[in-house]
């Protein structure tokens, strides 16, 4: 069992936390102490544990929801579950290190946790957490590579090159053709009547880590990503929620693509691809189009530019009419302009109706204000440029 260790789960109270009392009323503490000693006296040591427990348990803080992203932790030979749980704290995967050390103890196979880098979630329920790690598919595989959410196909095609030793061309000349790799017919059609890409794999490279196997194609790669994609598309029942909002699913994946850029917090990823939808496709926002700097600085890195803020973008690089994700582009965008993750791909499927058209970060935070008309747009603005950020 080299792979394994010993963990040794700590359950008693810290005894620092009964510091500090107050002098006052002393009589009536040593009365309680009595009866405390009284009761156990009576119940028996079995009462100390389950009060040692449920102290433990219910003071606790723990997060409720299965988490957010990804993020790399590593369990160290010779770590005990205090260890991985400060560990799992300090990167943001528990809201405690208590509420893990209860998970684990509740958790009869907490002790097979190996020794490893684990790919989580920030922001998991504890028990969750123990769940994560005792499951080898989280395990990260040294020379894997990661593909965050939110990357462009070229910044993926980088990365993959790099890890696989195969030139960049190799999975552009791959990508020529999206429906050889697994992209199925249902994502070649939009309802708008726009043309979809066969030669544009962005939004389907699947955000997550990948193990590149050895002497692997670019084609083969590319074909696992997609694999993937395919897979978490099932999953959310991406189609179907697509149709319900009465466009394709592509028109989805697109708006997607765009929340994940434009959005900072997942609260907002299903608001943000509302606005997007309302611009598009409601026939109450003037132009009918999406005035994003995103799409248009898509189009800049396409082309090998870097991308601008508002401001430095030029009147030909918003409007150029060569330019199919310019700023006044009639209706959903022409493609994704990222690899959206799972939050995103939720958000555009889920999207709760509202009558906003704007939207505007407003805080550091990341927090969304949203508007329906140009001067509620603008009084957010001002609230950001009072919270100092650089839009003004």
């Amino acid at each position: 069992m080299s792979d394994q260790m010993e963990l040794k789960f700590e359950s008693n109270p810290d005894p620092g936390r009964w510091r500090h009392r107050r002098k006052e009323g002393k009589s009536r503490s040593v009365v309680a102490f009595v009866m405390v000693l009284l009761l156990f006296g009576i119940l028996g040591g079995g009462a100390w544990y389950g009060y040692d427990r449920f102290s433990g348990r219910f003071l606790a803080a723990d997060f409720d929801g299965p988490g957010t992203g990804e993020v790399i932790v590593e369990v160290k030979k010779g770590d005990t579950a205090s260890v991985i749980a400060e560990t799992l704290h300090s990167s943001g995967v528990v809201k405690s290190a208590r509420a893990f050390v209860n998970a684990a103890n509740e958790n009869p196979d907490s002790t097979d946790i190996q020794v490893g880098q684990y790919k989580l979630r920030k922001e998991m329920k504890a028990a969750d957490a123990v769940d994560a790690l005792l499951d080898l598919k989280n395990k990260f595989v040294e020379g894997a590579v990661t593909i965050p959410e939110g990357w462009t196909k070229m910044q993926v095609f980088t990365e993959l090159a790099k890890a696989s030793g195969l030139k960049y061309a190799d999975f552009e000349k791959a990508a020529a053709d999206i429906s050889k790799l697994g992209v199925s017919a249902t994502w070649l059609k939009r309802t708008d009547g726009k043309k979809v890409d066969k030669a544009n794999i962005e939004g389907f490279l699947y955000p997550a880590t990948y193990e590149i196997p050895d002497n692997a194609t670019a084609e083969q790669i590319l074909k696992m990503l997609v694999k993937n994609f395919n897979a978490e598309m099932t999953k959310l029942d991406f189609a179907n929620k697509a149709a319900k909002l009465q466009i394709s699913p592509y028109e989805a994946l697109v708006a997607a693509s765009i929340t994940q850029v434009e959005a900072l917090l997942p609260e907002d990823m299903g608001p943000v691809s509302r606005v997007l939808y309302n611009r598009a496709y409601s026939g109450d926002f003037p132009c009918g189009c999406l005035q994003l700097d995103s799409t248009v600085n898509y189009w800049l890195r396409l082309n090998g530019k870097e991308g601008k803020s508002s401001e430095k973008l030029t009147i030909d690089e918003m409007h150029g009419e060569d330019n199919p994700y310019r700023y006044n582009a009639p209706g959903m965008s022409i493609g994704p302009i990222s690899n959206p993750g799972e939050i995103a791909l939720k958000g555009a499927i889920d999207a709760p109706k509202s009558p906003y058209f704007f939207f505007v970060t407003i805080d550091a935070k990341g927090t969304m204000a949203y508007g329906k008309t140009f001067d509620e747009h603008n009084a957010n603005i001002q609230i950001a440029c009072k919270n100092g950020i650089p839009i003004c």
